[in-house]
């Protein structure tokens, strides 16, 4: 793996080293910063020329600020005549666009995100049909194994437990880990419904037995947390004895960790793919899932031209 080269953005280099050092070599030094009128500065202080180098970088932080950074980055490594150049996002920018269904705003950010880059590795997108707007190739990445090994071995009575899918939206992705666990499902939906002034009325409804069970929320973002908070009510009104909750991206935006501390969840676990550390001291009930050996594993497999898909299969 010597004509492999890895460079971290500045929005997560903690992940970055826990991926070099799951695959056993150096983040590549790089000087990133400002310049007085505020304009990104890069500079690669070593050689990359003809190698495959993978940047990563995270919509975490200053997003924008972090975008035009890779965007930079990305430059910087077209011009050092790297031979290969793949980009590395644990939480892709802009790929929650898709809900307003605005296809010309989609056409137009995804690609230019990764503009130069040969390749893109991206991780639990929010729709994975937002592939499919690049015109390079795309390794999509999961973090059910982490998930369920997180489960399995921190959650004592998962055996016991149903697994919650908090909108019609993650139905798929709970009921793929109800699958490989062999535990039943249950879905939090919403109904709609109008007045005879015309005006509409949502309400929430839940299907699925979970009286007296351990309840698993499963969701791919954590936002603001209301959609978490709502969904512990729910699973407490309809008598579970235990509410845990599993994020992959955890944002913890506006009044979030406020929202999960003084709900009805026991414990929330999220995925490192954007930094914890702020968090975790603000909410005792967070713990954080480490991807970065399965990202680590998922840049091997791409550099040495095995299967990622393999990864996740078996």
């Amino acid at each position: 793996m010597k004509d492999l080269v890895l460079i971290s953005g500045s929005s997560h280099q903690a992940l970055s080293k826990g991926i070099a050092n799951y695959l056993g070599i150096d983040l590549l030094p790089v000087k990133l910063g400002k310049f007085s009128n505020k304009e990104t500065s890069v500079e690669i202080i070593q050689s990359v020329r003809n190698k495959h180098v993978y940047v990563l970088q995270s919509a975490c932080g200053n997003i924008n600020d972090n975008l035009i950074e890779l965007m930079i980055l990305i430059q910087a490594c077209l011009m050092g005549s790297a031979r290969k150049i793949s980009v590395v996002t644990p939480l892709f920018p802009y790929s929650r666009q898709s809900e307003h269904s605005q296809s010309k705003r989609l056409e137009t950010c995804s690609p230019l995100a990764v503009k130069g880059a040969d390749h893109l590795i991206a991780m639990d997108l929010h729709d994975a049909q937002y592939q499919g707007f690049f015109k390079i190739p795309v390794d999509l990445v999961f973090a059910e194994p982490c998930i369920i090994s997180y489960i399995k071995h921190n959650i004592p009575d998962w055996k016991n437990s149903i697994i919650v899918s908090p909108d019609a939206g993650g139905a798929k992705r709970a009921a793929s880990i109800c699958n490989k666990l062999g535990l039943n499902f249950a879905l939090i939906h919403k109904e709609s419904s109008s007045n005879r002034d015309g005006e509409n009325n949502e309400s929430m409804g839940l299907i699925g037995a979970v009286s007296g069970r351990v309840a698993i929320i499963m969701d791919d973002i954590l936002d603001t947390g209301k959609t978490l908070k709502v969904a512990s009510d729910m699973l407490r009104l309809h008598g579970a004895s235990k509410i845990h909750a599993i994020v992959i991206h955890g944002l913890f935006t506006m009044d979030a960790i406020n929202l999960i501390n003084n709900s009805y969840i026991d414990d929330i676990a999220v995925t490192n793919s954007v930094p914890q550390d702020q968090n975790s001291e603000l909410c005792p009930k967070l713990h954080v899932i480490d991807v970065s050996h399965i990202l680590g594993e998922t840049i091997r497999r791409s550099f040495n031209g095995e299967s990622v898909s393999h990864l996740f299969l078996h």
